[in-house]
């Protein structure tokens, strides 16, 4: 009887699959390599731990495969992956060709790095440097913004601009998970599967009460968060306001080298935790500046 032969698309969303890690700490996993004596890969452990990650790397897949089939004729995954260094090579090199920025360059190799299981695929390609000033994302309105009444989700704007959840994180929200009195939300799945108390800004003690009167635990407490709400701008603001207020000061200067005196180290360390992120340097160059 004949069997039908799997796409190159499905072949690669199922090695995606088998690549997943949720609910597996990223940190243990890299200890792990460690004491295995495996070499440290400062920038993946070659697994996929979060959903956001899954989702921008499988786009990112789609499209480099898209472009091998019809530039290569290739329909086999063991083919592509055959000539993984060439067509990667290639395929970088049309995308800087193309004007694609150096942040969509750097996701792209990781992706590719990561799927081939290869920590120097293209590594001839020199990528053009990730700037601060070229982050396009969430700095300033953007065109889905005049798409939105704010009127509408006041409640859930202000939520989200006092507890810096992402958006699977806040739509997932259950009433239980609100702690009024003691001033944090409790996220039972961040990123990476990991649960996490996060602070709660003061001035929205009114809308959590509100938010909770009359109603059970288990609960959802928003029916829906709108896709065109721009939801890491919320958390963005979250992250300057909780710093200012753990440090009492200035957030960090918003150009040049940064020195260890321009900023407070324990209060960026105290808003990574409650942002759900492990790196120091993300939260740096991402949030406060």
């Amino acid at each position: 009887m004949p069997t039908h032969r799997k796409s190159l698309i499905r072949e690669a969303v199922e090695r995606l699959d088998r690549l997943m890690a949720i609910g597996e700490s990223r940190l243990s996993a890299k200890q792990t390599a460690r004491q295995q004596g495996q070499p440290d890969w400062t920038c993946s452990t070659g697994r996929i731990h979060s959903y956001k990650t899954r989702s921008v790397y499988q786009e990112q897949l789609i499209r480099f495969l898209k472009w091998t089939r019809a530039t290569s004729g290739l329909r086999r995954l063991a083919e592509v992956e055959a000539h993984a260094e060439e067509l990667a090579t290639a395929y970088l090199q049309h995308g800087m060709q193309a004007g694609w920025s150096a942040w969509t360059l750097a996701t792209t190799r990781s992706a590719l790095r990561l799927f081939f299981g290869d920590r120097a695929l293209a590594a001839a390609v020199t990528l053009p440097p990730r700037r601060r000033e070229d982050i396009r994302r969430s700095r300033g309105p953007v065109a889905q913004d005049r798409e939105l009444n704010p009127d509408h989700w006041q409640g859930l704007i202000d939520f989200l601009r006092a507890t810096g959840l992402r958006r699977r994180e806040v739509a997932a929200l259950r009433v239980g998970d609100l702690n009024e009195a003691a001033g944090v939300v409790l996220v039972r799945r961040g990123k990476g599967g990991r649960r996490r108390l996060v602070p709660v800004l003061p001035g929205v003690e009114e809308l959590l009460q509100q938010l909770q009167a009359g109603r059970e635990p288990e609960e959802r407490i928003f029916a829906r968060v709108p896709s065109h709400l721009d939801v890491h701008a919320l958390r963005r603001e979250y992250a300057q306001a909780l710093y200012r207020l753990l440090s009492g000061g200035a957030l960090p200067p918003a150009t040049g080298r940064l020195r260890p005196a321009d900023y407070d180290r324990v209060a960026v360390e105290q808003v990574a935790v409650a942002l759900g992120h492990n790196r120091v340097d993300v939260v740096l160059r991402h949030y406060l500046r």
